[in-house]
């Protein structure tokens, strides 16, 4: 078992809600870290049924409970009719619950409030680097993606494309999340062409041939489902003019793999530099998430098209992903533009496949990406 850095509690004083992608592996996080709690499975058909016509009997069920019993629910997103009796429960008898599920789209629209802030959120990513641990195969996971039956796949190809019909029939048509699932699956695909590049949604619009209402509501489909995320642009103090739409990433680079139909992906291709960029997107999300610094994530672009990938914070550190084994002087232009704008800038970092970490003139470090993510995550960066 991979060893998930998500901060759960490990004696949990208060609710909280964990959500994450299908085989994530909440369910298998939620077992070791709570071995005692009583445990309720909306995904069997039986327990399902008997709830969704009485909702009641759950409260009734917890409490013939010891008051000190910690309670998890898995795919609470399919009973959210169970909330009202859970915010009751710890309302009035403080109980504590731990409700995992794949998406809170479902919930918020009958339920906005979530429990009124009762409960605290947690996400839960795929793997990443740090979780895998060592021996780490940046190829295998650019092509396999992060969930963890995947990653330790040798060819995961089958899996994805399992995974990727079984979130279009269970989390899509059957939450009836959109009328049109043929419409859905074409707007997948046109996403995943363009992951990790700056979005235009009139562009995606006619691709597809719906209107940009439709497919603003579709990409929060994706966000809402945690299958992926947009990535703002950094617009303080814009000195010179700069592209102020975001870019959007999936979650899963081997869902965008097979969307896009790329092959195995290998280094030297455009295609693994975007893999690369899609990467470190991930390993940056997910330490801003589990070391609860929470700092934000923005990219910037001057008209002209130069560019830095991900903006750290409030421009503290600006980096840029380069999937090469070599890095040229034209790799730096990016980078020597912002510290122009924003001269305060404390890091400028590229990520990159050389073996060697080394220092330009222009005080632009270019490091191996194993020794960047250990950085990471002894806050050498931010």
């Amino acid at each position: 078992m991979f060893h998930r850095l998500a901060p759960l509690p490990k004696l949990p004083k208060r609710s909280f809600f964990l959500w994450g992608p299908r085989q994530i592996g909440k369910t298998t996080l939620l077992k070791h870290l709570y071995p005692n709690a009583l445990r309720i499975d909306l995904l069997k058909t039986d327990e399902l049924m008997r709830y969704l016509k009485t909702p009641y009997v759950l409260r009734e069920e917890i409490q013939a409970l010891p008051p000190d019993q910690l309670i998890v629910i898995d795919e609470i997103q399919k009973a959210p009719r169970l909330l009202d009796e859970i915010h009751w429960l710890i309302e009035e008898e403080g109980r504590v619950f731990a409700l995992s599920g794949s998406s809170a789209r479902k919930v918020k629209r009958g339920y906005a409030n979530l429990l009124g802030g009762r409960a605290v959120r947690y996400e839960l990513f795929g793997l990443n680097m740090r979780e895998i641990g060592k021996p780490f195969s940046l190829l295998q996971f650019i092509n396999n993606g992060p969930l963890p039956n995947h990653y330790k796949t040798d060819d995961a190809k089958l899996l994805i494309r399992s995974y990727v019909d079984d979130y279009l029939r269970e989390e899509i048509l059957e939450e009836g999340l959109t009328r049109n699932l043929p419409v859905f699956a074409d707007f997948l695909r046109v996403t995943a062409i363009g992951d990790t590049e700056v979005l235009n949604m009139s562009n995606v619009a006619r691709e597809t041939g719906v209107a940009v209402s439709t497919v603003r509501d579709h990409y929060q489909i994706l966000v809402d489902t945690l299958l992926g995320a947009f990535l703002p642009a950094f617009t303080r103090r814009p000195k010179r003019r700069t592209i102020q739409a975001p870019k959007f990433y999936f979650r899963d680079v081997g869902v965008v793999n097979h969307l896009a139909k790329r092959g195995r992906v290998e280094p030297g291709s455009e295609l693994f530099g975007k893999a690369f960029e899609n990467w470190l997107f991930h390993e940056l999300s997910t330490h801003s998430n589990y070391s609860e610094l929470f700092y934000d994530l923005s990219y910037w672009r001057l008209s002209s098209g130069t560019e830095v990938d991900f903006i750290l914070g409030e421009g503290e550190v600006a980096i840029e992903a380069k999937g090469k084994a070599r890095i040229n002087s034209s790799d730096l232009k990016g980078l020597i533009q912002f510290k122009k704008d924003f001269p305060e800038v404390k890091q400028r970092i590229i990520v990159c496949l050389e073996k060697r970490a080394r220092k330009t003139e222009s005080g632009i470090l270019i490091l191996p990406y194993a020794e960047f993510i250990e950085g990471l995550w002894e806050q050498k960066w931010i």
